[in-house]
Order: C-alpha cells, then structure tokens, then sequence
C-alpha cells in the first residue's frame, strides 16, 4: 500500500555486554568501550536506521548511563533504553528520563521490562510474576501523569508521591513495553505506547493483536491506541541459499558448543512461546527459523528470519500487514550487519507499494 511505511520505525540493537562474543559477536579488544559503541551507534545513523535498543541488565553496564553518552555523541540517534520498574523508583526514571529527552531533542525511547532479573544483586525482593506486573502497572501510571501533569500525587500498594512535578514536562518519550503472560497483556493493553513481540510465527501475533486488542477496549483504555512492534534476529546474505547455509551452520556451532540456557530466561512465558515452535518444524512461514532455540537461542535469537534481503523484507511485511510497524532488527557482527543490513533491506522495507519478487525456494 503507498505511503503503508511512512509510520514505521526501524531500529536496531546494540548489545552493551561487558562479556565479549555477545550472540556470536566478533571478540575484540574494547568491545564494550565508549569509542566501539559510539562507532555502532554512528554506523545506524550512517545506515538509516532510526535508534537502537540498548540491552538491559544487572551483568551489563548501567544502560541508562550508556545511552546517555551515545546521545551526545550522535545526533539523530535515537535510545531505545530497556529499564526495570525494580531498579528505578518511577519518578526518579520520570525525571532522567524526561530531562535527556529534552537535551537530546526528542530521541529518548523506554522499553520498560518487567521479567526476572538478579533481582537480590541489586536489592530487588518482588519475585512472583503477578506482582511485578501490578507493581509495572503502578510504574507506567506514575511515570506517565508526571511527564503529562503538574503536582501528581498518587497512592499505590507498590509506589506513592506527593504533589510531585517534574522540573521538565511536555514532550515525553514512548513506553516500549514486552511479556506474554495474561498478566503481561493486561498491562501492556491498559498502559503501553508499543507492545513488542518476539519472533513468533503469523499467526501467533495476530492471535495477539487481536486479544490485547480486546483486551484494551476490554478494561478502558484511554491511551491512543496501543502500536506493535517486533524483536527479532534477522539473517540476510545476497542469496537465500547463501542465507541457509549460514543459519544451519551457525545452529549446528551452537549445538557444539553447548550453549548455556539462562533460568530468567526459560521462566519467562514469551521463551515458552518460542521455544515450543520448534515442534511445529525447522521452518515456519516462509523463513521464520526455529533451530535456534533448540540449541540455547534465547530471547530475539531464538528464531531468526532468514534469507536474502528481498526474502526478509517480504517477511517482515507480512507482520507490517498484521499491523506491526515498530521493528528491532539485528544480527551478529553487529557493525558490519547493521551497515549490511541498512544497504540491503532498510531500502525495500521502505519501498512502500513496489511490486514483491517471488519466492524463494530452499531447503534446509
């Protein structure tokens, strides 16, 4: 359809890892440091990719401090800085968060994660997953009223302020928001600006849409209405056959190597999702890989969308179809695939209303 993508957003990922090698990353000296991330951030600028979710976690670096540094770094860049209510009082994040936006110009994006972490690390107790949905309920409500109102005052079972106003109000960033569970989509439908999806097939995130959705309508959202986006890996070479042949190779090294599963992750209900397409095939859609996940993949690199680029983008349309138009792309070597991926699929997302190529036919 003309004019479909003028609302899309394509962002990448930067993986901000003190551990080397992040998801088959090339391991160099100062992976982590501030001149390489800066170098990534620059390359999505150069590319014409939007921003960048920057991962979040007690094992990383303060994410926050790192897109903080990468938005004076750059200038059109955009953060897409994963946060957790359990790490950050709601006002104080309201407040840093509000005042970046502002000195950035408005780049600043918020993916507010929920799922377990280290929680005890970093003197987090609220362990039972309906609970830390409540409390992310809570989160969302006070962050929001104090970038959109003067002296709030709010009371709640997890977080409370009085007649608090933030010193810089007005344009304030979009709330990213994930989780699969009942409780998940509860929140997400009632607070969220963007609900992101893993890597599932078609059908599953329309069955999704379609509830949170209702789900919304449901419990009286009055919000705008909430967007979707997807998380994925994203494996393009020049050819399919080309594509194929490194995705198998990849899965069989992991498989080798025995990659570790992580408890956080297999206890979140979206891994479950994901881990249990790979009893529905190798293959789902027409390139939705699902071998990943059987060797250790977890989160986006659970399933990878594999192809050439005009195999991709056509993939990726079909989720833009169902009424996704927030994507997370990336794959690994981060620099070279987002300067790979910025020159060969960036352009025929963009492409709005152009004819598809068929097709391609490859076996694995």
């Amino acid at each position: 359809m003309a004019g479909e993508d003028a609302a899309s957003e394509y962002l990448w990922y930067i993986p901000n890892e003190v551990r080397p090698g992040h998801r088959g990353d090339d391991v160099v000296e100062g992976h982590n440091s501030l001149d390489t991330l800066t170098a990534q951030a620059l390359a999505v600028e150069a590319h014409g990719w939007g921003g960048a979710l920057i991962g979040a976690g007690w094992a990383r670096p303060d994410t926050f401090t790192v897109a903080t540094a990468l938005a004076a770094r750059t200038t059109t860049f955009r953060p897409l800085i994963a946060i957790r209510p359990g790490y950050w009082h709601p006002a104080r994040f309201a407040a840093a968060a509000a005042t970046l936006d502002h000195l950035s110009g408005g780049r600043v994006l918020a993916n507010v994660v929920s799922g377990r972490d280290s929680l005890a690390e970093y003197g987090d107790a609220e362990a039972d997953t309906g609970r830390r949905y409540d409390r992310t309920r809570e989160f969302l409500q006070v962050v929001r009223r104090l970038w959109t109102q003067e002296r709030v005052t709010y009371r709640g079972e997890f977080f409370s302020v009085e007649q608090s106003t933030l010193a810089v109000r007005g344009r304030h960033p979009r709330l990213y928001f994930g989780g699969a569970s009942e409780a998940a989509e509860r929140v997400a439908a009632a607070e969220a600006d963007v609900q992101l999806f893993w890597g599932e097939p078609l059908d599953g995130v329309r069955e999704r849409i379609e509830r949170l959705r209702a789900l919304g309508a449901r419990h009286g959202r009055d919000l705008p209405p909430l967007e979707f986006g997807l998380r994925i890996t994203t494996l393009v070479r020049d050819t399919a056959a080309e594509a194929w042949a490194e995705a198998e190779a990849r899965v069989a090294r992991m498989g080798a190597a025995g990659v570790a599963r992580d408890a956080n992750w297999d206890a979140a209900t979206g891994q479950e999702r994901l881990r249990a397409l790979a009893a529905r095939g190798d293959v789902l859609d027409e390139c939705l890989f699902t071998a990943p996940g059987r060797v250790g993949g977890a989160g986006a690199g659970t399933t990878w969308l594999v192809g050439s680029a005009a195999d991709v983008a056509r993939a990726l349309r079909r989720y833009r179809e169902l009424g996704v138009t927030h994507f997370v792309l990336s794959d690994t070597p981060y620099l070279a695939e987002v300067e790979r991926q910025g020159r060969g699929l960036l352009p025929l997302l963009r492409a709005a209303g152009t004819a598809e190529p068929p097709a391609a036919s490859v076996s694995v």
